[in-house]
């Protein structure tokens, strides 16, 4: 199957699909006679896979990670289950963050009564005033520095067998 089948199979845009492949999650695909790019089955699945993955919110690295252990099917899964640990950890760090957050307006909420000039909002008010002091804090700090789905790159620079995922993963943590 050509990109555009592949693409509308695997439910994913064609420039993702090649984003994949420069990446390296995806297979270089066999070429035709006049240069286009033949797709099997095997495209498919591979690219639910990466979609599944990308819903848990998991990294192109940790990705990468996973698909050099399945690719290696006699290996142990040990690792794998590390890499899972390690992101439920950035899940549930997410998760406080989010409640943080959540606190954080609700009471900036409060301090606005409807139907007052806009001169007069709490919320605008209140905005205004942390913007203040988060331009002369330290950056970093708190929830005001995160940036959505980020946290370390488990597995991205290693690419290859599971045992060099492992030694790369062990040789990042150093």
């Amino acid at each position: 199957m050509k990109i555009g089948e592949l693409a509308k199979a695997a439910q994913t845009q064609t420039e993702t699909i090649r984003y994949y492949e420069r990446e390296g999650l995806l297979p270089e695909a066999a070429r035709t006679d006049a240069n286009y790019r033949m797709y099997d089955e095997s495209h498919v699945q591979r690219l639910a896979f990466i979609r599944h993955c990308r819903s848990l919110d998991m990294t192109l690295g940790e990705i990468r990670t996973l698909l050099g252990f399945k690719d290696a099917p006699d290996e142990s899964c040990a690792d794998i289950n590390v890499l899972l640990d390690e992101h439920i950890g950035h899940v549930a760090g997410r998760i406080r963050e989010l409640k943080v957050l959540e606190k954080d307006l609700k009471l900036l909420r409060e301090q606005c009564a409807s139907g007052q000039a806009n001169a007069s909002c709490g919320i605008l008010s209140g905005l205004e005033k942390a913007a203040l002091e988060h331009s002369r804090a330290p950056a970093g700090k708190g929830h005001t520095a995160h940036i959505r789905g980020t946290h370390p790159q488990v597995g991205a620079p290693a690419k290859g067998s599971p045992a060099k995922v492992t030694a790369a993963r062990k040789n990042a943590d150093r």
